[in-house]
């Protein structure tokens, strides 16, 4: 699936939610330093494949590795923006990445100061999230992804509600965080923002990763 040396790897992996199997045997691999566009329709397991990976979820069946570690073990270096922002709207940009880098153990506020500012937000905006737009919202949201400087981000949707303008400047950064050797995997329904910028497009379909291609031309259907 890739050139690269994989950095993530899903074998055989199956979840199930009572009697619906969301994922149903994904085998796939991700390798390290690539910028990954993941499509297809509501319901063919994306977001569920994300949260997996990002140690948020077990699998029923089937294991997934990521730098050789359980998802759980390798916290560590994966920054995961969901869909929802998971910010506290009563507390500043600022002061919601104070309180997340208190979670992985940074004491200062260099890197939240650093996180924000390559989103392009202001670190001394005062006021409180919950007065944002959607646009600064998302990008804060990723702010916090970024925080601790993951070896690997996971972001899901985070073009939604976000005008074309902040969603170009958006797939810039990543562009430039992948040049840095960062492995993105980013779950989008809006895959033509992503043409020229993600190394691989891969579609998934009723549980399963159904074709990968290195452009979204090439997929004909995606």
């Amino acid at each position: 699936m890739t050139d690269a040396p994989p950095i993530i790897t899903a074998t055989n992996v199956i979840k199930q939610f009572g009697r619906f199997a969301a994922l149903r045997g994904v085998s796939t691999e991700f390798g390290a330093g690539k910028f990954y566009a993941i499509l297809g329709d509501n319901g063919a397991g994306k977001t569920t494949l994300l949260r997996i990976i990002a140690g948020l979820a077990r699998p029923t069946g089937g294991c997934v590795s990521v730098l050789g570690m359980s998802p759980r073990d390798a916290c560590r270096e994966i920054g995961y923006m969901a869909h929802a922002s998971l910010l506290y709207d009563e507390m500043s940009g600022m002061e919601n990445l104070r309180y997340f880098a208190r979670l992985y153990g940074i004491d200062d506020d260099k890197h939240g100061d650093q996180a924000i500012r390559m989103v392009a937000l202001d670190p001394t905006l005062s006021r409180p999230v919950g007065q944002y737009s959607q646009g600064m919202r998302q990008r804060m949201s990723l702010a916090r992804a970024i925080l601790h400087d993951p070896k690997i981000l996971l972001l899901d949707e985070p073009f939604s509600n976000v005008d074309a303008q902040s969603a170009r400047e958006m797939v810039t950064l990543l562009t430039r965080m992948r040049d840095a050797g960062k492995t993105i995997l980013l779950v989008t329904h809006q895959a033509s923002l992503l043409e020229g910028a993600a190394n691989k497009f891969v579609r998934m379909g009723a549980g399963q990763v159904v074709e990968c291609t290195n452009s979204l031309s090439a997929a004909g259907t995606l």
